[in-house]
């Protein structure tokens, strides 16, 4: 039985929907190039999921050069709609929860604290990973664009702890007592990816979460150059100089990049026009990786 989710967002939810009239939804669905049916469905949602994820690819550059993320909507919007960038989960999710409640769906977000590559006795996490949840007939699905190289890429069924096969890993979420343990089935083991407390958060926890992996020295988006994107062939991942591309039909190939071979990279396989300030952070990731 799925997990019924049947209460309208709070006032304190992030973000707040975009002001009526303006242009918004159908600039979002010209940046994902969507010319499909728009209403509260599953099939939307699992179509602009697909779609979100081809066209805006998952990175982090402005914590790597220091510039700092803002998760304002409209500083969202402009960056990731306007100048055609990426970003990370609060820039994504907050950008498709907008979409989702523009759209007319019953959806809120959920904070979570990230586990993927931690051993299971690793200590808490922060609650650094947002995603939305969705209620589709009285019934609840996550949805998630921004996760990087291992992002679900379809709506997952919440309260069902049943294996959910996708075009590329298979998934389940398993319930806790307070929230829900989204995992992967990678390489025949279930590795889990993060887990998500079941109540909304206000909207400082995600200003907080944001400022953390933004501005923590900790923070692995600080000290490392990240790139995703995940099509229905491929998913492709860059860390610091190392490209992967890991295909549906199971092949991998990997290799490892000089500085202009990330730039081409970043313009050709994740969808970035390289901005000048970027040139040195590239130079320094292209020699964090030394090829065995």
């Amino acid at each position: 039985m799925l997990h019924r989710f049947d209460a309208p967002a709070s006032d304190g939810d992030f973000p707040d929907p975009a002001p009526a009239g303006d242009d918004f939804l159908a600039r979002y669905l010209a940046r994902i190039g969507y010319a499909g049916p728009v209403a509260p469905t599953l099939a939307t949602l699992a179509a602009l999921q697909a779609a979100h994820q081809v066209a805006i690819p998952f990175e982090a550059m402005d914590a790597l050069t220091g510039e700092g993320v803002d998760i304002d909507p409209q500083a969202i919007e402009a960056k990731l709609i306007d100048r055609r960038r990426g970003g990370y989960c609060f820039e994504q999710n907050g950008l498709f929860l907008r979409v989702l409640q523009r759209i007319g769906f019953a959806a809120e977000g959920l904070l979570g604290r990230v586990r993927w590559m931690l051993p299971e006795d690793a200590p808490p996490t922060g609650r650094t990973h947002m995603v939305v949840r969705v209620a589709i007939d009285g019934r609840a699905w996550l949805a998630d664009v921004g996760f990087g190289a291992t992002v679900p890429p379809q709506p997952l069924a919440l309260g069902d702890a049943l294996p959910q096969p996708t075009r590329h890993e298979s998934y389940r979420v398993q319930p806790l007592d307070t929230g829900y343990r989204v995992e992967a089935e990678i390489a025949g083991a279930w590795k889990t990816l993060y887990d998500l407390e079941a109540a909304p958060a206000p909207a400082i926890d995600y200003e907080i979460g944001n400022w953390y992996t933004s501005q923590h020295p900790s923070s692995h988006f600080r000290h490392q150059l990240v790139a995703a994107r995940t099509t229905a062939e491929a998913r492709h991942g860059l860390r610091d100089n190392r490209l992967t591309i890991r295909r549906t039909d199971g092949t991998i190939e990997q290799r490892y990049l000089s500085a202009d071979e990330i730039e081409a990279a970043l313009a050709d396989i994740f969808l970035l026009t390289p901005e000048p300030g970027w040139r040195r952070a590239i130079e320094r990731a292209a020699t964090a990786e030394i090829q065995a």
